[in-house]
């Protein structure tokens, strides 16, 4: 298992929206495309995560918050090695809509930000 210290670092490093950004995906209708709400229901938490600690201190976080961490970081590490194939054979606009997108956005990360 992942130390804290791991789970925080690569948090910060897969979560590449800010609070206000991924507030503002999840009341687009666009972001409850991808599935159950599970994925929804993460971003709200990740989005509190945010919000409680926007300079990312280590020790501005509970064990609650770790624990979802750790899911967000386990969920995200898995879709981004599939994100890589699928920029190399979508277009951008393609990209933007495909499910697994949707779904890694309810999860904290914008793959399209990478695009440029």
């Amino acid at each position: 298992m992942k130390s804290t210290e791991e789970v925080i670092q690569q948090f910060n490093e897969t979560v590449n929206m800010s609070a206000e950004e991924l507030e503002s995906w999840l009341k687009d209708p666009q972001s409850k495309k991808a599935g159950t709400g599970v994925g929804l229901e993460s971003g709200k938490r990740i989005k509190e995560i945010l919000k409680k600690n926007p300079s990312m201190d280590p020790n501005g976080y509970d064990e609650e918050d770790i624990e979802h961490m750790r899911k967000v970081v386990g969920y995200n590490k898995r879709h981004l090695a599939q994100e890589d194939h699928l920029k190399e054979t979508k277009t951008k606009e393609e990209l933007e809509n495909a499910k697994s997108t949707i779904s890694v956005k309810n999860w904290g990360h914008d793959p399209i930000k990478n695009m440029e």
